[in-house]
């Protein structure tokens, strides 16, 4: 068996999209891209989508729109990966980072509700392996803290609150309490990287909720000013008669989707709900195998949300970091890609020099330490899932 971790699920569907966006002689932002958009606002239920070159581009976005620089604090949790607080960085404003809690991957919220200020004005919370947060407790909490809340731009003023921007860069087709994710948070942002359930190879999007007295349609607008270095045109808008004339209205980015991107993306979009179900099953499988010899896993199914399932994340309870290695190298040289999900931030040299210390973070630091992801995706045949679990069991025999 060559089982590797996360391969794209490409089918002949997506080949021919894409031909059809190079024979078409539109390759770049144009109306494949726009379609996408649109499917994806209705399918959230959103009033607006905008599709980008990367989560990380569309977190960046959202900040910027929401006027977060110098000055400003934003929350996040040490357990993610580092484009969640990356962005943060990016607009000049100060990152706080919580522990995750003892026995969750999510992030602290008791430790979240103490460090809040005057001066915080974002929360992003990480729906970790397509799993989401409890958006009742967040919401919650920063309802609490109204009173110290101090806006400085029209939006965050509208909100009235601290804004909820959601890292949901796994959780693109799940859902809480019934409501998609991409609708729940005041923003969230989607990944459509290659290893992602859903992918354009590179991209992302960015949905938002409908904010009081804010339009729906400035917001884009403002969106597609920043992803395209603020000219007031993209090109498919000057491709109209005599419409060759822009300005540039900031000196921005260049950021945005193409219509081969959005291709691929819109063949996935057709095959996806089939796509989560396959995850949905192979999940059971693991489940049932794991949970019976002591493998703590992650729940993506309850009766409060339905994850994504893009991660299957496990931890080995009692063994240590080096242990854990051991476990990854074995199932290697068994033919079985596996990953870690996540060295938490604290322990990377770029957050270290901003001054963060692991030792700060016990429960993340104790999360890391025994955790192994194993391969979950569409292209595994029945066949190699149960490879899958009779190889971890077998090696995990030695361990537990």
């Amino acid at each position: 068996m060559n089982i590797p971790f996360s391969p794209p699920d490409i089918s002949e569907a997506e080949i021919a999209e894409v031909a059809d966006a190079l024979r078409s002689g539109w390759i770049t932002t144009g109306p494949k891209t726009k379609l996408l958009e649109k499917k994806i606002a209705e399918w959230v239920g959103t009033p607006k989508c905008v599709c980008l070159n990367s989560q990380t581009a569309c977190a960046e976005t959202t900040l910027r729109i929401l006027g977060i620089g110098e000055g400003d604090e934003v929350i996040t949790t040490a357990y993610t990966y580092t484009a969640t607080a990356s962005v943060v960085c990016h607009v000049g404003a100060k990152l706080v980072l919580v522990d995750c809690q003892k026995d969750s991957f999510e992030m602290d919220y008791d430790e979240l509700e103490k460090v809040i200020t005057e001066k915080t004005k974002v929360v992003i919370p990480v729906d970790l392996g397509g799993v989401p947060c409890d958006y009742d407790r967040i919401f919650s909490i920063i309802e609490g803290k109204k009173s110290i809340f101090k806006p400085n731009n029209e939006i965050q003023e509208k909100i009235g609150r601290i804004v909820v921007v959601a890292d949901a860069a796994h959780t693109f087709g799940a859902s809480w309490h019934g409501k998609m994710v991409g609708s729940i948070a005041d923003f969230s942002n989607f990944s459509y990287h290659a290893v992602k359930n859903f992918t354009t190879a590179e991209g992302g999007a960015m949905t938002w909720k409908h904010i009081k007295g804010i339009d729906d349609e400035e917001l884009y607008h403002q969106a597609q000013l920043l992803s395209l270095h603020g000219q007031s045109k993209d090109a498919l808008a000057k491709t109209q008669l005599g419409s060759w004339e822009y300005d540039i209205v900031g000196t921005w980015y260049k950021c945005n989707m193409t219509d081969m991107a959005a291709a691929l993306g819109l063949a996935q979009f057709e095959r996806y709900p089939e796509l989560l179900e396959r995850r949905k099953e192979i999940i059971g499988k693991y489940d049932a195998a794991f949970k019976a010899i002591g493998v703590e896993v992650l729940d993506h199914y309850t009766d409060e949300y339905m994850s994504s399932g893009h991660l299957y994340i496990t931890r080995v309870p009692g063994i240590s970091d080096q242990q854990r290695r051991e476990i990854i190298i074995k199932m290697a040289e068994a033919g079985v890609a596996c990953n870690v999900h996540y060295k938490p931030l604290p322990m990377h040299t770029a957050y270290i020099k901003l001054g963060f210390d692991i030792k700060d973070y016990p429960n993340a630091y104790q999360h890391y330490e025994n955790e192994i992801t194993l391969p979950l995706h569409t292209c595994l045949t029945d066949e190699e899932v149960q490879y899958v679990v009779d190889t971890f069991g077998k090696i995990l025999k030695k361990y537990i």
